[in-house]
């Protein structure tokens, strides 16, 4: 197994395993959203990455088989998060033949390991039931707020 920080060359791969998380968090997507992600996509990474969006693959041969995305948010500065940096775990995801074999939990060292590097104030992420216990076990603690979540659909 591979353990890499991938490049814009896994563009291909990077957005079939976004689409395969996808599915696999969020059930069936309808037709339409499949075609407008696969026409957004490209441009987002193509953009992003190496620049606010990170990837962290594990590759079998030359197969991305897990992954892990790191989105780094900058903000002005305040008493929780003086650098004004954050980072954002996104789309972990490991192909069902491959899990439960310490691969994520690789990937995602090494994205807390680049995160220290990058000096940000912390790393958050949402979990789902099934990821819980990995987080926890890798040091991930409950954050509790006085803010109730919210958003403004456009």
């Amino acid at each position: 197994m591979n353990y890499i920080e991938a490049s814009i060359d896994d563009l291909e791969q990077i957005i079939e395993m976004r689409l395969e998380y996808i599915a696999s968090d969020q059930g069936a997507i309808k037709t339409e959203y499949i075609k407008a992600m696969k026409e957004k996509l490209p441009g987002y990474f193509t953009e992003n990455i190496g620049k606010s969006i990170f990837v962290f693959v594990a590759k079998d041969n030359e197969r991305i088989v897990s992954i892990v995305m790191l989105n780094i948010i900058t903000k002005p500065s305040n008493p929780h998060f003086i650098n004004g940096r954050v980072g954002e775990v996104l789309n972990v995801y490991t192909k069902k033949e491959y899990r439960k074999q310490g691969i994520a939990s690789k990937l995602i060292s090494m994205l807390l390991e680049f995160s220290k590097e990058k000096n940000l104030d912390y790393v958050e992420l949402e979990s789902t039931d099934e990821g819980y216990e990995l987080y926890k076990k890798m040091g991930f603690k409950d954050s509790k707020s006085d803010y109730v979540y919210m958003k403004y659909e456009l």
